[in-house]
């Protein structure tokens, strides 16, 4: 793992309406790593996702993608450095009346990256290593949810994207299914060198893929390191959270057991969808 850093948020505040989300969030991934995010419900990790982006602009501080700014850079710039990105939803996002071929081949197509031939080429070849040349003719509605998912993956793929960011990657997934998907993960990382953004509430995933953790507390990261020292840390909100217990110092707030700031499945500036 390379010592450059590739993303980087620097006392990032941001604010919907009355509702502060971020609070000054501060943390960086470096190159082949992945960096999983953890927290509450509602506490801005999806938020942070949106900064990653570029897609939401910062009240305070800015996020950086190989040392430039995306908060604050041109639109064409902004272009470029969503470029180097692909995103996996939780659902796969995929369109329900194109194929699974047709959705993997949209972002070729959509900016004209390549001719049909090579379309072709890349398409076949991405969805040889995710397993799903059989179901290349199939729509959205006739495969499993975890295949969505791969599927996903494989659109995000085509552009050969330097980033991986995954919503809620194993959401929906059976415990078997969801290690088949963190076994891809670390496949993604192993040989395509890829650097891995993970928000999840998935303990048993977190501890499996990362190599480092970024726990997100009321929209600051209050705890960055590796599993073995999250489990050892004696923040009680941190192990309130990590043990799933219903009692401890964690403001526990039931309007927000559905966020409304989960990342959107629509974003038509980013190459990857």
């Amino acid at each position: 793992m390379s010592n450059e850093i590739m993303i980087e948020m620097k006392n990032v505040h941001k604010t919907f309406g009355k509702r502060k989300i971020l609070r000054g969030m501060n943390f960086s991934v470096k190159r082949g790593e992945t960096m999983v995010i953890l927290g509450p419900s509602g506490t801005g990790k999806s938020v942070t996702l949106k900064h990653i982006t570029g897609l939401v602009t910062p009240d305070e501080g800015d996020c950086f993608i190989k040392g430039e700014s995306i908060s604050y850079s041109k639109p064409k710039d902004k272009e470029r450095l969503r470029s180097c990105m692909g995103v996996l939803f939780q659902s796969g996002a995929l369109i329900n009346w194109l194929t699974v071929y047709e959705n993997v081949a949209l972002p070729l197509r959509e900016h004209k990256l390549a001719n049909e031939e090579e379309i072709h080429r890349i398409v076949m070849e991405k969805l040889r290593w995710l397993d799903l040349v059989h179901a290349k003719d199939n729509l959205p509605s006739d495969i499993s949810g975890g295949m969505k998912k791969r599927a996903g993956i494989a659109r995000a793929l085509t552009t050969n994207p330097e980033i991986l960011l995954y919503d809620e990657p194993t959401s929906g997934l059976d415990p078997v299914m969801s290690n088949v998907f963190n076994e891809l993960i670390l496949r993604l990382q192993k040989e395509l060198k890829v650097t891995s953004v993970v928000v999840t509430h998935d303990m048993q995933s977190a501890y499996m893929i990362a190599d480092r953790i970024t726990f997100i507390y009321e929209g600051e990261a209050i705890f960055c390191g590796t599993s073995e020292e999250l489990q050892k840390s004696n923040n009680g909100i941190i192990q309130q959270f990590i043990h799933g217990r219903t009692k401890g110092p964690m403001i526990i707030d039931h309007s927000e057991l559905e966020s409304k700031n989960k990342f959107q499945e629509t974003t038509p500036n980013i190459r990857t969808t």
